[in-house]
């Protein structure tokens, strides 16, 4: 693994069972992120991007490749080395409701991650709640209430709040904030740039919105599906794309949802 990056994929395919053959979903997808850096996967619903993101954590097991995560082999780890891996890597979903249980508080949902993985926090698993509370811009009265009675945007809040419990290195942006109101989205993409700046991590940002990427992320890596079409700087990308599917991409939404908010 060369110095300075945190994650690799290299080759990686997705094949599902379809008839009498298969699916390739995924087809030789190769990239890396560098510690501290934020790339975006970009492309329409169905061009693979989830699926790529779900095998860089192992939620989704890769037909063929290989990830690499700090130096260490994703794919090759038995099940405990997978456990301590994913202290470090954490996922944040498109739904926000859908990936909340409805029937936990959110004192509950945030406590949760550190039960799991058996952590008790130095400052103690209440106190921890609470920074994380406030880091996301929420106040200590949430942590009495239920999912059902929070707002989209405030929902999201809660689940980065979960997704940075245990401190992790790397955060799989999935669609963040595609289910949001625009004004909303634009509040929750502030708080993932400055959450960015204050903790050093680094994120896989994905989007099927061009100019959302522009405005996040260094890199931006194209999709079609399931293939790469187009990677690089993302202000090189989005003045001058190469590929006529980047043009279709960038052309198709020219302007950035709440930008300047």
């Amino acid at each position: 693994m060369s110095e300075g990056l945190l994650v690799e994929a290299r080759g990686l395919v997705k094949e599902y069972p379809r008839g009498a053959g298969v699916a390739r979903v995924v087809d030789g997808v190769s990239f890396s992120i560098g510690k501290g850096e934020t790339l975006g996967l970009v492309g329409e619903s169905g061009s693979g991007k989830s699926t790529v993101a779900r095998m860089l954590l192992r939620l989704v097991e890769p037909t063929a490749g290989e990830v690499r995560f700090d130096g260490e082999d994703v794919l090759g780890a038995r099940k405990g080395e997978l456990r301590a891996m994913r202290r470090k890597m954490q996922i944040v979903f498109q739904d926000p409701y859908a990936a909340l249980n409805p029937r936990m508080r959110v004192s509950q949902i945030l406590a949760e991650p550190f039960a799991i993985h058996g952590e008790k926090p130095d400052c103690g698993v209440e106190a921890r709640v609470l920074q994380l509370l406030g880091q996301v811009g929420l106040e200590a009265g949430a942590l009495r209430r239920y999912p059902h009675e929070f707002s989209g945007g405030q929902r999201q809040r809660i689940n980065i709040a979960r997704a940075l419990a245990l401190r992790p290195k790397f955060l799989v942006l999935d669609e963040p904030v595609s289910a949001l109101d625009v004004s909303v989205g634009a509040q929750v993409i502030n708080l993932l740039k400055d959450l960015q700046a204050s903790h050093g991590l680094t994120y896989l940002f994905i989007s099927h919105s061009m100019p959302l990427v522009r405005y996040l992320c260094d890199r931006v890596a194209v999709m079609q599906g399931g293939r790469l079409v187009e990677m690089g700087d993302v202000e090189q990308v989005c003045s001058a794309p190469k590929d006529a599917y980047t043009q279709r991409l960038i052309a198709a939404t020219p302007v950035m949802p709440g930008e300047g908010g």
